[in-house]
């Protein structure tokens, strides 16, 4: 494996990154900090990719990530720039982290303190207090082991995974089977299930989908915390950025791809306005399929559509971005309203695609926390509904959506939103195919399903055209904005190792 001490060898190289999002951003930094000349191409009028934000009437909405967790990868990803995320933006950790009203009428709070988070899953299952010290004790394990053996590292081929180190280290961790397998060796209230496998949206997955390997999620959720940075996820990305501007790397907003010529040493990457830009390497943080079908001449794929109709999509969703007069308590900063059986919400998304009878869905509300993101007597919410990829977006759907959604709200939360909106704007199925050239208008990219880990997920390194690399949530390490970061790490390395 390469290093990144070995990044070096780019030192000097003329490199064009294709989209700003987490991934793209992070690859320019790290190819500008070892010498590379960096230009940086952003189809939309704002860098983030999803991580966009929407500013209408003095309301300020992140639009899409929203969750800031594992600050380690952040911590780390500064770091090697010589800085810390502090010189960019604060932390404040949330308290909760997260409240869950169950459409039964339960409601049950997730909070720094573990002491209280064990006494909850106890008044549910007796036992259960020990064996939530047993699971965490498991998620970090296989935390600290997978991500420094198996997330910072690429292993790109079986070869890789064939080695006495790599099996060492993999000893012991639950890389077989699902998450509904490994939580109910734990836990048979299906409420902690539920808990402990809430994160699997943010993994584009379902329980009985998800390598268990993903149980260190319960590590970052109740032992590293959950945080809100300065200014909403957009404030990271203003941070990132500001470190770009710092290496040298050259952004330019508004100008989508439309082409991609040559190889290794002659690239042009045309804009849709007509500029070239002339490059040694590309970089592509655009969807990966976009990329390969779109931006390349036919022998140029690495993939054909047959393969990209194949893949397991993660979910689209359904976004109502809301302003609200007054407040909105009970809702925390982070709410999930779940039904008692979220099995036909997930169900209608991987197994039999429809716009749910009964969803499972998300309320952001970050004026709880952050008084800048609302006019004053204000509140700030978006409500996030997981829905199938490629579903059928009409406004006639979307106008039904919304009206049961805002009841459902009224009638498992007990806030009424209806008459108190004076701001309103929807996202979905066609909004992130049109914006962001996602493959059947997927939020996510490609879910991490136990075909879709690993080294099954695309490579960072095109096999088709020489000099030409894929970074983002469709590589390793997959999904997320942590992951994303990391993705910039990864093909940074794999540059560097092709040019040695």
């Amino acid at each position: 494996m390469n290093s990144l001490a070995d990044l070096e060898s780019l030192d000097g190289a003329d490199v064009v990154v294709i989209g700003g999002g987490f991934g793209g951003l992070s690859t320019a930094c790290y190819l500008a900090d070892a010498g590379a000349d960096v230009t940086l191409l952003e189809k939309n009028e704002q860098l983030g990719g999803r991580a966009s934000r929407l500013e209408v009437d003095g309301f300020r909405f992140d639009m899409g990530p929203s969750w800031y967790l594992m600050p380690d990868v952040f911590e780390r990803f500064f770091g090697h720039f010589g800085h810390e995320p502090s010189e960019y933006y604060d932390l404040t950790r949330l308290d909760p982290h997260y409240r869950i009203f169950f459409k039964d009428g339960d409601r049950v709070d997730m909070v720094p303190d573990l002491e209280t988070n064990r006494e909850v899953f106890e008044s549910y299952e007796p036992g259960a207090g020990e064996r939530f010290d047993e699971y965490l004790a498991k998620s970090k394990e296989n935390y600290e082991v997978g991500m420094e053996h198996f997330v910072y590292e690429d292993r790109a081929s079986i070869s890789d995974y064939l080695d006495w180190n790599v099996a060492k280290n993999a000893r012991g961790l639950s890389l077989i089977g699902s998450m509904q397998d490994h939580v109910e060796k734990y836990f048979q209230h299906p409420k902690l299930q539920q808990i402990m496998q809430y994160t699997l949206v943010f993994l584009g997955g379902a329980p009985n989908n998800t390598p268990a390997l993903y149980n260190l999620m319960s590590h970052v959720d109740f032992n590293m915390g959950v945080y809100y940075p300065e200014n909403g996820v957009g404030g990271v990305v203003d941070g990132v950025v500001e470190l770009g501007e710092e290496l040298g790397v050259d952004f330019h907003t508004d100008a989508p791809a439309a082409e991609i010529k040559g190889r290794e040493g002659a690239f042009v990457t045309r804009t849709e306005d007509g500029r070239e830009f002339y490059s040694d390497y590309v970089v592509s943080d655009a969807d990966y399929r976009h990329t390969e079908m779109e931006l390349l001449d036919q022998k140029k794929r690495q993939y054909d559509a047959d393969y990209w109709d194949s893949r397991t999509y993660a979910p689209s969703a359904f976004l109502l971005y809301l302003g609200v007069e007054g407040d909105v308590d009970p809702l925390a900063h982070h709410s999930l309203v779940l039904p008692t059986e979220w099995g036909p919400h997930f169900e209608k998304i991987f197994e039999d695609p429809a716009w749910p009878d009964d969803p499972a869905y998300y309320l952001c509300v970050p004026s709880q926390t952050d008084d800048d993101v609302a006019p004053d007597g204000h509140s700030n919410l978006f409500a996030l509904v997981p829905i199938a990829a490629g579903l059928e977006d009409t406004p006639e759907l979307r106008q039904e959506y919304r009206d049961m959604i805002l009841d459902d709200v009224a009638a498992n939360t007990g806030v009424d939103l209806r008459d108190r909106i004076v701001v309103e704007e929807q996202f979905c199925v066609n909004d992130f195919a049109d914006r962001y050239n996602s493959t059947q208008g997927t939020a996510l990219g490609l879910a991490h399903t136990l075909r879709q880990t690993a080294l099954f997920r695309p490579s960072h390194r095109s096999s088709a055209v020489d000099g030409l690399y894929f970074t983002g949530s469709f590589t390793t390490p997959g999904i997320g904005v942590p992951m994303c970061l990391i993705s910039g790490q990864l093909t940074a390395e794999s540059m560097a190792e092709a040019v040695a």
